[in-house]
């Protein structure tokens, strides 16, 4: 108490409570002027450095009794009375330091604006300092460039400067109470989200990037540095029954200000409505120019009956790559459509699945008619809605790898890049497209531009390095399979292809630890199968085919026209190769670029069949 009380009648208490008072008010108007100004973070740390060191300095000052005394003495007056006077001082003496007191009270005040103009000097000239470093990284980021895989561990202090109109859509949080209702509210955000892709002046972060975050104690600002946009939109769905009630809030990601927040309370049955109400306002508060078909451009494929949208999310909300996964997805899609004949994005969603079904997990036989029915759903969603991205999106896939129409797939293509511009699903399927149809620089700009919109989605990292291998560009493509494992570290396709990279560089020895990694797909065992027999151990080179062929069987012709060729056996490569063409294999859509069947490239019988397929210029 006797220290309590000494300090008081110091006036050391006042000032440091004063101290932290103006502190913070320094440090409040310190972050307005930063923003304002879209100075790096790191000036304002020097700032809050200074007043931390400034702390304890004030404290001692007082105690001596040095800024008292300065004040009290005048300029020349120096700092001799160094120490304060006894408790046994006289009266007149306390009255004395008790001036003294308050006038080392407007010091401190008035050092801490001193320390603020200095602080804000030196955060503008760290500024100018370090500011040329970052402003060629937005730039590579603004056109989708992607850094080297360590590049998000090195900490680049340099302005957020996202695009103008961009935004990140976070899952909305289920406010029902049912856990077996998060499919629901997922749904929702997602086609919020996609039809904000239909919004051509939007940027729009795709989905499983924004997704990415849930759960993790992340702020909005840190969420919004890592998708590189200006705004998030998030929210909450309660579902009750038939009714529902969206509460969705737009944020600036640079301000945290919010830019509007709205709660809708509806039926279900206009559940399509709603969701083009709230994208809607999204893009006003956003301020981008609103076509005047915008509205219906969102409402372009949907659903009104409940039960059909109910279903459809479910679909959409399946996980997983297993034949089960597959299956249950075509399940739920197939209920949309048969409870909603008129449902588009239904049979869009539909036809992807079963041909995706076909490629992996039907035989021959089935795949044939499978195929068909993919291709007789995705043909019904243009006819449904010839305005809907995804529609074209779907009879493009269907052409492209399960019919091998390379040329009809083409235009539509083109059709679903035009109507979905910010779609990171469009652009990275197009990407993959162009690369096996030998058209590289548009493949690598439109996969670039799917990482920046989606950039901590492994899939889109995983995209980009098959356009980048097929391109021929491995030690790039490393660096994005490397980026891809670094997002999901359970990626097996992208150590697979990392391999594949490493024998295009002649690194045998790295191609197979990488196709070593468990757990061990087919795609793996082919890179085995050919790094085995460079390395010259026929026996485990023998041993990894031998699997295949049981496990998969004719299905994997092209596969093993790519072993064969490999092995410089021409006859039996060729003869797979044939094989391939009359089972409609979808491997022969990689048959333009692949490094593989370069040995067989000056062959009749391979430009023969080179023909038959009718890549397109």
């Amino acid at each position: 108490m006797r220290l309590f009380r000494e300090l008081q009648r110091r006036g050391v208490l006042k000032v440091a409570i004063g101290y932290l008072g103006v502190s913070w008010l320094t440090l409040e108007i310190g972050h307005t002027l930063f923003l304002i100004f879209e100075l790096p973070h790191a000036g304002l740390q020097a700032i809050f450095a200074l007043l931390v060191l400034g702390f304890p300095l004030a404290v001692f000052a007082t105690w001596q009794g040095w800024l008292g005394d300065a004040l009290a003495q005048g300029a020349g007056a120096g700092t001799a009375g160094s120490a304060i006077a006894p408790e046994h001082a006289a009266h007149g003496q306390a009255a004395g330091h008790h001036e003294g007191h308050e006038s080392a009270w407007h010091a401190a005040v008035f050092g801490l604006l001193v320390v603020l103009v200095i602080a804000i000097a030196i955060g503008i000239r760290f500024f100018g300092m370090e500011g040329g470093h970052g402003g060629s990284e937005h730039a590579a980021a603004a056109h989708g460039a992607t850094a080297p895989p360590e590049a998000p561990a090195v900490a680049v202090a340099a302005a957020f400067t996202p695009p103008p109109h961009s935004v990140a859509v976070l899952p909305f949080v289920n406010m029902s109470g049912d856990p077996g209702q998060d499919y629901f509210s997922d749904g929702l955000s997602e086609e919020l989200l996609n039809s904000l892709t239909s919004v051509r002046d939007l940027q729009v972060a795709a989905r499983t990037s924004s997704f990415s975050f849930r759960g993790k104690d992340l702020d909005i600002a840190e969420i919004a540095h890592r998708l590189n946009v200006g705004a998030i939109l998030e929210g909450s769905v309660r579902r009750d029954g038939t009714r529902i009630r969206v509460t969705a809030q737009l944020i600036n990601a640079v301000s945290g200000f919010h830019l509007w927040s709205q709660t809708y309370d509806r039926d279900l049955r206009n559940v399509l409505v709603l969701q083009t109400e709230i994208a809607t306002s999204v893009t006003r508060a956003l301020q981008a120019s609103l076509l005047a078909d915008t509205a219906e451009l969102m409402e372009v494929g949907g659903t009104s009956n409940p039960q059909a949208f109910d279903a459809f999310l479910r679909g959409a909300g399946v996980s997983g790559d297993d034949r089960s996964s597959h299956l249950a997805r075509i399940s739920a899609f197939e209920e949309a459509v048969r409870i909603d004949p008129g449902y588009a994005k239904a049979h869009a969603a539909l036809a992807r699945a079963v041909g995706q079904f076909a490629g992996s997990y039907s035989s021959v036989a089935d795949a044939r008619i499978e195929r068909a029915r993919a291709l007789a759903a995705a043909q019904r969603a243009v006819q449904l809605a010839p305005e809907l991205a995804e529609a074209h999106l779907a009879l493009a896939a269907t052409l492209d790898s399960s019919m091998l129409e390379f040329r009809k797939a083409m235009p539509e293509y083109e059709r679903a890049l035009t109507l979905g511009p910010g779609s990171a699903k469009v652009l990275g399927n197009s990407a993959e497209f162009l690369s096996r149809m030998g058209h590289s620089e548009a493949a690598l700009l439109n996969a670039r531009q799917a990482v920046a919109l989606d950039p901590v989605n492994a899939h889109s990292y995983g995209n980009l390095g098959r356009v980048l291998y097929f391109n021929r560009r491995y030690p790039e493509a490393i660096a994005a399979f490397n980026r891809a494992l670094s997002l999901d570290a359970h990626a097996r396709w992208a150590t697979a292809f990392r391999g594949f990279s490493y024998l295009g560089l002649g690194q045998v020895a790295a191609a197979i630890d990488s196709c070593r990694v468990p757990p061990v797909s087919w795609v793996s065992q082919l890179c085995l199968t050919v790094a085995f027999h460079k390395m010259g151990d026929l026996v485990s080179s023998k041993k990894n085919f031998d699997e295949l062929m049981a496990n998969q069987g004719d299905a994997l012709a092209y596969q093993f026209t790519a072993i064969y060729a490999q092995w410089g056996n021409t006859n039996a490569a060729l003869d797979w190769l044939e094989t391939a063409y009359r089972n409609h294999d979808p491997g022969l859509a990689w048959l333009r670029v692949d490094a593989f069947v370069d040995p067989l490239r000056q062959d009749a019988r391979f430009k023969a069949i080179e023909k038959k397929l009718n890549f397109p210029d």
